[in-house]
């Protein structure tokens, strides 16, 4: 797949250099969105160069794609305030430094409210925190004792090759379509896919999670050769693992469109089932080629997953 322009500053525009814009000296700070980012010109991904600003530009050019996946959902953040490759962490509660354009939910079951992204000063927000990875939760804030996303993660052995994922997923996506349900598919910015199945909020999370195992317990029943769904890397040899896990409260899965914090500076990106076919490159979507590969689209992979009304079927159940 060729590749897209690098992001551009677009609407949101650089401060420049210097104070005043000037084109003078080192850029000690810029804003986009209204957020105020310190450091602009800090080196996030070394190896390609990108900066803070230019993961800025990135986030403003993929907003309408993004925004309705992750906000107003509790959300984990990866932090890797000194760049790729370096000191990373998790974060999901509030803290130091976290800034008023992140807002906070109580989960019930929970003690300390969770942090969740509204709009587009949201991720520039995070940006500013030196946020490399977003994973939403699969609830919103208005059910967030209710899963409304159903997710399979494709998680292949090192030894094998993609052809292996794609034929997996395509597998998933029949099983479901013989239950009646209708998925989508994104890369994940790593070596797997994940298998997106939208619901409505009715179901707890027991339900999600022990239906999301019986389909991923008979494809591992009837081909023990190619599929587990034990977590276990030492039984995981020429094999793909199910994880089905993905289907707990808390349990969180890369959000489409998101950067991750690996080499390469890739990104997780949603795709057509019918891009999912030989051929498929997941180390093509990258945060300098998926802004311009979204704008060469005719229409958006995933438009569809927000009118999309089913529920969860009473089988399989493991």
């Amino acid at each position: 797949m060729p590749d897209g322009p690098a992001p551009a500053g677009g609407a949101s525009g650089r401060a420049g250099r210097g104070h005043d814009g000037s084109g003078d000296g080192v850029s000690e700070e810029r804003f986009v969105e209204g957020v105020r980012l310190s450091n602009p010109d800090k080196i996030l991904y070394p190896e390609q160069g990108i900066t803070k600003s230019d993961l800025a530009d990135y986030y403003v050019a993929v907003a309408d794609r993004i925004l309705p996946h992750v906000a107003l959902r509790p959300i984990t953040m990866v932090r890797c305030p000194t760049g790729q490759g370096k000191k990373c962490f998790y974060q999901r509660h509030a803290g130091s430094g976290v800034p008023e354009q992140l807002g906070e939910v109580t989960v019930p079951g929970f003690d300390e409210p969770y942090l969740y992204v509204r709009d587009l000063p949201g991720l520039i927000a995070m940006v500013q925190m030196g946020v490399l990875e977003m994973h939403p939760w699969a609830v919103t804030v208005a059910h967030p004792d209710r899963a409304d996303r159903i997710i399979f993660d494709l998680d292949p052995d090192e030894g094998l090759g993609f052809a292996e994922v794609i034929a997996a997923a395509i597998e998933v996506r029949e099983r479901l379509s013989a239950l009646g349900l209708t998925s989508f598919v994104k890369t994940t910015g790593g070596k797997g896919l994940h298998v997106v199945v939208p619901i409505e909020p009715t179901a707890e999370w027991r339900e999600v999670k022990r239906f999301a195992k019986g389909v991923s317990a008979e494809m591992a029943a009837d081909a023990p050769e190619r599929y587990l769904t034990k977590i276990s890397k030492a039984e995981r040899a020429g094999r793909i693992f199910i994880d089905y896990l993905r289907n707990d409260p808390t349990s969180t899965a890369v959000a489409p469109y998101s950067t991750r914090s690996r080499l390469g500076a890739p990104v997780a990106m949603p795709l057509t089932w019918d891009q999912v076919r030989d051929g498929l490159d997941p180390c093509a979507y990258t945060i300098a080629t998926v802004p311009g590969l979204i704008a060469a689209q005719a229409a958006d992979p995933w438009a569809g997953m927000l009118e999309v009304r089913q529920r969860l079927p009473d089988q399989p159940r493991a």
